[in-house]
Formats: structure tokens, sequence, C-alpha cells
């Protein structure tokens, strides 16, 4: 009975989860701290901290490992647990597989109309001007520093997101291999 009710949980949390993984760390603490009282505070807690340090989407992280705890209080073993994790974790994508796959078919029947065509005209200038906003919000004092507390950290900083910009938007470098030269970079020149 508890995988069902741990199905129909997370598959709530994934479908009014908006925002994101962050959006949906509250969500799955009410319900699986207050609402069912699968977890603890602490537990929950330690939870999200791990959610932040492993790879990958937090909202994803934060269900596999409420599926096991969950599950492992109830007096289950560790196999059974595991079951636990991919129930969480299943549920939680299940409403945005779902969706997606809707939204593709009406996407791809009507793709080619005037009406969809201006849609995707004005989604691209938002688009570029969200993608800068998250760019001139990460151009803080805690990535860049500032020129009053430590120059050398600023001029590197200002150095290498110039170097990267141009890297891989003129000399087209691939991105990933940009990110490892600037944290080369960085590691030689900052410690």
């Amino acid at each position: 009975m508890i995988f069902v009710s741990l199905f129909i949980t997370f598959f709530e949390i994934g479908l009014f989860g908006f925002g994101g993984g962050y959006g949906m760390l509250s969500l799955i603490q009410h319900e699986t701290v207050e609402a069912h009282h699968w977890l603890s505070t602490s537990e929950f807690t330690d939870i999200v901290a791990i959610s932040q340090m492993t790879p990958g989407p937090i909202g994803i992280n934060s269900a596999t490992y409420c599926g096991y705890t969950a599950i492992h209080n109830a007096g289950y073993g560790h196999l059974v647990s595991i079951l636990g994790s991919a129930t969480a974790t299943f549920a939680l994508v299940l409403p945005s597989l779902i969706l997606m796959i809707l939204i593709s078919k009406m996407f791809m029947k009507y793709m080619n109309t005037p009406l969809v065509q201006s849609i995707f005209t004005g989604l691209r200038p938002a688009v570029v001007g969200l993608l800068a906003a998250a760019t001139l919000l990460l151009c803080n004092t805690e990535n860049f520093s500032t020129p009053i507390e430590n120059p050398w950290q600023f001029g590197i900083s200002c150095a290498l997101f110039v170097a990267t910009a141009f890297g891989t938007g003129y000399l087209k470098i691939n991105p990933i291999r940009m990110i490892c030269y600037a944290a080369f970079a960085g590691l030689l020149l900052l410690y």
C-alpha cells in the first residue's frame, strides 16, 4: 500500500511542481515530512544536501532518495527500498513525459501553421533575453569578486569570461572543452 501512496504522492508533485526541482522541494517536504510522516525533518534536510551534491536535477535526486528512505523507514529491506526509489522517481517524471508526448504530437501536427511560426518568432528573442538575464545574475561578487576586494581574481574572472565567450562564439570551440580549459586556467591562476 505504501508503494501506491508513494506513486500517487510523487505523481502529484510532478504534475503540480512548476518551477523545476527547487520549486518542487517545498512540495516534497510537505508531503513526505508533514503529510505522510515518511521522513523526519533532519532526514529531509540530509536528502536535500545530498541531492544538491550529486549530479542531475535536484527534484529527481530528491524523489529517488525520499522513495528509498520512506520505504526503508517503513521497515523494508535494501532491495525493496530500491524499488521505492524507482517508484518515486518514475512517478515524478511521468506527468512531464505524458505532457511532452501530447505537446510534441500537437506540435508536429501544427508546426507549419502561421500561428505556431509566429509564436516561435516571438519566443526566440524571449529565450535569448532569459539566457542573458541568467548570465547577468551570475556576474556577481561570489563568481567574479570585485576590483576593490580582490583585483587579481576579478581580472582573471573577467578575462576567462571574455575568453570563453570568444572561444565558443567565434572560434567555435566545443563548450565542454572550453569549460575544462577555463577550469584548468582558474586552478592555475587563482590558487
